[in-house]
């Protein structure tokens, strides 16, 4: 009987899992593993894996005997050691398609609530008072605004898109991306320190890698301008905690949209939750009914062309399959 490992999930039940998996013979095993202790039990003599939020790292894949894909449940897959299972030659696959439109959806509704303060004037009529509830400055107006974009991937591309009819002008900086790609879309290629020089909003969309980890630092996130906007829906550590905090603190930032963080979740005495100027949410934003069902039957049917053979799709760790 195959094994197939399902680490961690945040869905009722695994329905769906089942009646893909299930008719072909498999038997499935699942946790809420958190540790790689845990992993490391659940996952050894298991014939596939796939994996949510779990820290599926070089000691996990070390100890798989029998794997024959790794499936991250999500377009990220930062949290599988890519290279030990390319060393062991086990393929590691993602689902690239999953909530490209939820999260450019989330990425407009976190820009539009922070650029017209939506929470603030709400709390402030809930609290009983009336009128404006910032200084008139703070309400911004996105066709009077630069927007920079950093990552131009599928959702990038998408927030572009949706921010067209607001006639901001759009700066992108993504260099897997050709600047006549950039272009050709009808948007503005720049160098990093370009985009956060002239950006008055900065959203981030790239994959978190050795090159992107940290991508807003201190440095970074001081060529930023005075008072400019900060939106993160990509991965936590894009972004330096203490340096962002600083940065809100000292008035050089005028706000923040999270819906990542560094660590996740965020400490509950974390100073990010204690201010009025910044919005955040809990790892939610790709989030729908067809985007999880999607997500689901997608990551099982990989599983299921590792099972029978078959050439595997959205390879990430350059194993041949």
């Amino acid at each position: 009987m195959t094994k197939v490992a399902i680490t961690d999930y945040t869905f009722d039940s695994l329905d769906v899992e089942k009646e893909i998996l299930e008719p072909l013979g498999c038997e499935i095993a699942s946790g809420q593993c958190k540790t790689p202790e845990q992993l490391i039990e659940l996952t050894a003599d298991a014939d596939c894996i796939i994996a949510q939020f779990a820290p599926v790292n070089s000691d996990v894949v070390e100890a798989m005997n029998r794997a024959k894909v790794i499936v991250r449940y999500g377009i990220g897959v930062d949290n599988v050691a890519l290279d030990k299972a390319r060393e062991k030659n086990i393929p590691v696959c993602n689902v690239p398609d999953y909530c490209v439109d939820e999260v450019a959806d989330h990425t407009l509704a976190f820009i539009l609530a922070s650029t017209r303060q939506v929470f603030s004037n709400s709390q402030f009529v809930r609290s009983g008072k009336w009128g404006l509830a910032v200084p008139l400055a703070s309400m911004k107006t996105l066709r009077d605004m630069t927007v920079g974009v950093i990552g131009f991937g599928r959702i990038g591309r998408e927030v572009c898109q949706r921010l067209l009819p607001f006639k901001a002008k759009i700066l992108v900086y993504d260099p897997g991306v050709s600047d006549e790609d950039v272009k050709e879309s009808g948007f503005h290629p720049r160098n990093l320190s370009e985009l956060l020089t002239q950006s008055d909003l900065v959203t981030l969309h790239c994959p978190s890698n050795a090159q992107t980890q940290r991508i807003m630092n201190r440095k970074t996130i001081n060529q930023m301008k005075a008072g400019s906007i900060l939106i993160n829906l990509g991965r936590g550590d894009l972004v330096e905690t203490e340096a962002l905090i600083e940065a809100l603190e000292s008035g050089h930032l005028g706000g923040v949209a999270l819906d990542v963080f560094d660590p996740e979740p965020v400490p509950a005495d974390s100073p990010l939750l204690r201010m009025d100027n910044v919005i955040v949410a809990s790892h939610i934003a790709s989030a729908s009914v067809r985007a999880v069902r999607t997500l689901r039957e997608t990551a099982a049917n990989i599983v299921v062309r590792a099972i029978r053979g078959e050439p595997l799709p959205n390879i990430v760790n350059g194993v041949k399959a």
